[in-house]
Parts: C-alpha cells; structure tokens; sequence
C-alpha cells in the first residue's frame, strides 16, 4: 500500500469512546504497544482492510479497497510498533518495498522511542521468495525470515537473518524475536493465511479492521482470516470507532 506524497490529513470522525475528530497520526499517537508486551512474546496487533461483505483482497490485492483515510491509518500503525509482520503470499502480491519510506514517518517513530525503521518479519514455511522482492532489495531494510526451509536466499541486499523450525512455529519465532531482537510490538498485515495461524494459537492481542462501503462478491473469496475454521468463535470487544466518507475504522481488544 502506497501512500500518496502531500497528502493533507484526513480528518476521521471519532464515533466512539467519546465524540471528536482526529487524524490518523493522532489516533495512532495514543498507542504504546510496547507497554503492554509481556516477557514472553511481543504484543502483536493486526491490522486488515475489507468489504462489508467481507471480502479482504480483489483479484488479490487490495489497493481496488483502499481509500487516502486508509493509507494514513495503515502507515500511521506502522510508526507505534517495533516490527511489521507479513506472509509470503502478501509480500508478493503486494510488493513490499521499504516499510517506512516517508522521512517525517520515520522522524515520527524515533520520537516515540523506535528505530528509524520496523524491522519486517516474513513468515514463508517453503521460504518461497523471489530474491527480487522491493524490501529484499533494499538496503535500508532488516528482514527477519521465519521458516521451516532449511535452504537461504541468495542475491538480497537486505540484512536478511532467519528463524528456522520444522514445523513451523510461530510462538516459538516469537519468543526469540522478544527475547533476542528485541522487538516488544508486531503490526501483523496478513494475509488470511498467516491470521488464521495467529489467532488459532492465542497470539493476537488487537485487531485494526478498515470496513469499506463496497461490496465485491466472489465464490471462495477470501476473508480476513481465511477459509479455514478457527474452532470455537474468538470474542473481540470494540475500543474504538472511527468514520470517514462512510467507511469505518475499527479498534478490537482479541480476547482469545
């Protein structure tokens, strides 16, 4: 998701807790999910786009649902939290480059007490990776890879580092990016795949879901947290709501 240069914050009507208008910045700067990290794992937030009725990507992608209100919150998460967590199938449909390019973005996150720039987390059991990905290529990025491959990319100019298990697990990947890396808070952008994984296992903490006022349809289309079954529904209780041109901004509390 690309944010266009000068664009002039949107104005984003607070519905609830209380009354108001805010920017996305200003929504965003009162989030310290690095307070609520426990010793064990980082405190880990997911942020998706649907339809209302429920669709997450059109001919897999999602820049057909994003809106300027989007981008802004979409890069405005990125400034709270130590790491941005994706699944392989998202870095390659989306083409990722560097997380955070924007300089005052960047400014932003240093004076909340982070690194210039996220480290990216990809999760790729298969580590099915063009080596010719943007944030693969690019210098100015540290890319933390979690598979169950044994085998490593070549040809990256990014710092690429690997956390490695067979299977896959994903709450193990985490306490070594805690305990090792240092990373207190993850902003998770899917895809359904990688959700589905994180939920299953108790390691969502929030959900930031952007419903769209459009309807796109599809057999088989996939949702925000993908066709399989999680088991038993996971609650979720609303901590805010924000509202622009009919489109809504939803902060969850995941109480799985």
């Amino acid at each position: 998701m690309t944010a266009a240069r000068n664009e002039p914050p949107v104005a984003l009507r607070r519905l609830l807790p209380s009354h108001g208008v805010v920017t996305a910045d200003e929504a965003a700067g009162e989030l310290d999910f690095a307070e609520q990290a426990g010793p064990s794992r980082p405190y880990v937030a997911l942020n998706m786009v649907a339809t209302v009725d429920g669709r997450a990507s059109v001919e897999g992608r999602t820049a057909s649902l994003s809106s300027v209100a989007d981008r802004q919150v979409f890069h405005a998460l990125r400034t709270r939290v130590d790491a941005v967590m994706v699944g392989a199938g998202t870095l390659r449909s989306e083409r990722y480059g560097r997380l955070v390019r924007d300089p005052h973005r960047r400014e932003q996150r240093v004076a909340a007490g982070l690194a210039a720039d996220p480290l990216a987390i990809v999760v790729s059991g298969r580590l099915d990776l063009p080596p010719d990905l943007p944030l693969l290529q690019d210098a100015a990025s540290s890319v933390v890879i979690v598979t169950a491959s044994e085998a490593s990319l070549e040809g990256c100019t990014a710092q690429v580092d690997y956390l490695r298990s067979s299977p896959l697990d994903l709450p193990a990947a985490l306490a070594t990016l805690r305990a090792e890396h240092g990373v207190r808070s993850i902003l998770c952008e899917g895809g359904p795949t990688l959700n589905a994984s994180l939920l299953g296992q108790g390691l969502i903490d929030e959900l930031f879901l952007t419903t769209v006022p459009k309807l796109a349809g599809g057999a088989g289309a996939l949702t925000i947290v993908g066709p399989a079954p999680l088991g038993e529904p996971i609650e979720a209780g609303l901590l805010w709501l924000l509202e622009c041109d009919g489109e809504l901004f939803g902060r969850y509390v995941v109480r799985g």
